[in-house]
């Protein structure tokens, strides 16, 4: 396993990580969970990622269980959460990021996922009813508590981020140092173009999710639409839309092609050009069958077998590499 610092903080994540929205908690066999997390635990991964939302919570309390089951060392792993949406509440107060949520659904995953302090909390979407100092204080005030160690962001703008850093330099606060954004060779544009200058100001570090783009970069979708795939079954209508966008299933069938000619598996390879790009921390792997989860871990090695003359014949492939704003 590859490790890489989380932006400019000195903690180190795998460069894989295990993500479970969509697969932990939501079936009622737990033993696949516990082994997704057994072998990826054993191949070096130290990062689960979770969120108050996924399953309700019933993903933390999955994973709590299997956390104090496995004894693993607790500074062996990295566990965190994510509050904007609760868990099914449609209440004021049971949502978004001022104080109150924050600490009730800090304190909330604590419990769920039985343990003393979460490594990693995530403002899960931005809050546009809350001012952006009252969730920085409180992010600094969970730090100083000791019920996290660091706080981040995930699908907020530049702008957006630069606000909160603006706010904890102005108070002297601790800022967020990390953000979660949708990656994949089909979705682009945030995380090199927009967080540019980000990667240089303030050492922001990402922990990508959706590598393959919800299976579409695997492949299975190029000749049909399989009724047993979890973007069929589970997955809301705003990720079947965005994963089956105009151009994205041409470019999944060319990428095949190519990975055919060079020898290579298509998810593998997806994978491994998320890898290649130096300012991802890590990528989320949202394997729900051991078999894929072992397949993924192919990528570290290929990520090394990607050429700039390989990397040139993905772009062409691509033919969707974002444009840059000349400064």
């Amino acid at each position: 396993m590859e490790y890489r610092r989380l932006g400019k903080s000195g903690l180190q994540v795998s460069a894989l990580s295990l993500g479970s929205w969509l697969t932990i908690g939501e079936r009622s066999d737990d033993s696949i969970a516990e082994k997704l997390m057994t072998v990826a635990y054993e191949n070096g991964v130290n990062f689960f990622d979770s969120a108050e939302s996924y399953a309700n919570g019933q993903s933390e309390i999955v994973i709590g269980s299997i956390l104090k089951k496995k004894q693993w060392q607790r500074n062996s792993y990295i566990v965190s959460s994510k509050a904007f949406f609760g868990r099914g509440g449609e209440l004021p107060t049971q949502k978004g990021l001022h104080r109150k949520h924050l600490v009730e659904a800090c304190e909330g995953a604590l419990k769920r996922l039985q343990v003393d302090y979460l490594d990693l909390y995530f403002c899960h979407r931005p809050d546009k009813q809350t001012p952006i100092e009252e969730t920085v204080w409180t992010m600094h005030n969970l730090i100083v508590q000791g019920k996290i160690l660091y706080w981040g962001t995930s699908e907020w703008s530049a702008q957006e981020i630069t606000e909160a850093h603006m706010v904890a330099q102005r108070y002297n606060l601790i800022g967020p140092v990390m953000e979660q954004p949708q990656y994949n060779m089909l979705v682009r544009h945030r995380v090199e173009v927009e967080y540019d200058q980000l990667y240089k100001t303030v050492g922001l570090g990402t922990t990508i999710w959706s590598p393959l783009a919800s299976g579409v970069l695997t492949g299975k979708y190029n000749d049909g639409f399989p009724a047993d795939t979890r973007l069929g079954a589970e997955a809301p209508g705003w990720l079947k839309e965005r994963s089956f966008a105009e151009g994205n299933l041409p470019r999944a069938r060319k990428l095949a092609v190519l990975c055919k000619e060079l020898g290579m598996s298509l998810p593998a390879v997806a994978l491994a050009w998320c890898l290649k790009n130096p300012n991802v921390s890590s990528v989320i792997l949202g394997a729900s069958k051991v078999e894929q989860l072992k397949e993924n871990f192919k990528a570290l090695e290929t990520q090394h077998l990607l050429t700039e003359e390989i990397m040139e014949k993905i772009e062409a492939a691509l033919e969707n590499k974002p444009q840059k704003p000349q400064y």
